[in-house]
């Protein structure tokens, strides 16, 4: 399979050695190069109070690489003639129909300009203005004020998609990048658009037809005693970027298991809101490693897995966090997209597509080498280790 054996077993050695340093309770890599499982390995604990291993079959929460998804779930309804990607959201979100931004400079939220009500493209590629409320920035600070993350526990898709809308952008819609809330937005467009909750619409389009069984917006019935603990390096909250401070221990748990709002999440977050296992979520790298596996045109896969920016993501001057480097990186449509490695400073290849999610969990497909790799443990928030980085090294250091 063009892998050395040996050099792969380094990657086992790197996991042990994260949970040997109390940086990882637990964590599991599945590599497949042409839809063959060429490496798994699982290392560590998905509950240090129980003991319980970290498994093949271990739930986990994923977060945003629950975007991709959505992403694809918007496409699909694109491909049928529904909208098109120059739409303004307030087409399918009144809300929005009048939007102001804050002004180059402002230093409070009502420092704000008439703006353009941001597209769906603005909302695929993260450049419509809106924010995080872990970012830095007077829109992140009123989003942190106003509590609007989507969390699991924060009642219905369409109210706080409302209270995104009533504040201001953070920048005029297409000017720059900035990681946010907008795929969240785009879960209320698929709703709105198809008439099913969003979590309908992917088991029946989606998860379903790919056989995601396990992954769901709440645990699944009889797969709690699966389901992993969630922990932290930082003292407070674990979405607290702006005033991080570590803590003692390094893995201080921060959702347990067995009273997590994900055991019966009210909200259906398209942003960040799904758990489910390592093989679930290979079968979704899977198809778009191959082409669509029938829910989507290969072609509009293509069009996806392109960098849809004017450059990198670091030409369009971003002051917020994210999940991937930004030099050398474009953005595609749910993902990043490698264009110059050099630039990266990691292995790739030049089309690599990928995303993480907050919990430190990471994929990528890369269409040169044919391969899709996916990386689990449940540790937030995911800049905590350069896990990523070096990972993508082993395996391309493996590679004969």
């Amino acid at each position: 399979m063009g892998f050395d054996s040996n050099r792969l077993g380094r990657i086992g050695d790197w996991m042990q050695s994260y949970v040997d340093r109390n940086r990882f309770a637990g964590c599991s890599v599945l590599v497949a190069q042409a839809g063959r499982e060429v490496y798994f390995n699982a290392v560590g604990q998905r509950d240090i109070e129980t003991g319980e291993p970290f498994a093949r079959d271990t739930i986990a929460r994923i977060y945003s690489m629950t975007k991709p998804i959505t992403s694809v779930a918007i496409m699909m309804l694109a491909e049928r003639g529904l909208f098109h990607l120059d739409a303004p959201v307030s087409d399918f979100i009144p809300a929005f129909a009048k939007m102001e931004c804050l002004i180059p400079g402002a230093t409070s939220i009502d420092q704000t300009e008439p703006c353009p009500t941001p597209t769906l493209h603005h909302l695929l590629t993260h450049t419509s203005g809106l924010s995080y409320p872990f970012n830095p920035g007077v829109l992140a600070k009123a989003m942190d004020e106003h509590d609007i993350l989507f969390r699991a526990d924060q009642g219905s898709l369409a109210e706080m998609t409302d209270r995104v809308a009533a504040l201001p952008l953070a920048f005029q819609p297409g000017s720059r990048w900035e990681y946010s809330v907008s795929i969240d937005v785009l879960g209320r467009v698929v709703e709105v658009v198809s008439g099913k909750t969003l979590e309908q619409f992917f088991v029946d389009e989606i998860l379903g037809p790919l056989g995601m069984n396990e992954t769901r917006f709440s645990v699944p019935q009889g797969a709690q005693d699966r389901f992993a603990a969630l922990y932290t390096p930082l003292a407070g909250s674990a979405y607290a970027l702006n005033d991080a401070t570590p803590s003692e221990p390094t893995l201080r748990c921060v959702d347990r298991p067995e009273k997590s709002p994900f055991l019966k999440a009210e909200m259906h977050s398209g942003g960040g809101g799904l758990v489910g296992t390592i093989d679930d979520y290979l079968k979704f790298t899977e198809m778009l490693r191959t082409g669509g596996a029938g829910l989507l045109s290969p072609k509009t896969l293509d069009f996806m897995m392109r960098n849809h920016l004017p450059g990198d993501i670091a030409s369009m001057g971003p002051a917020s966090f994210a999940e991937q480097p930004m030099e050398g990186m474009g953005f595609g449509l749910g993902g990043a997209v490698v264009m110059n490695p050099g630039r990266v400073r990691v292995p790739s290849s030049v089309g690599d597509f990928s995303w993480g999610g907050m919990a430190s969990t990471f994929f990528w497909v890369d269409p040169v080498l044919d391969l899709s790799v996916v990386f689990f443990t449940q540790l937030a928030p995911s800049s905590s280790y350069p896990a990523r980085p070096q990972l993508k090294a082993l395996i391309h250091g493996a590679m004969t």
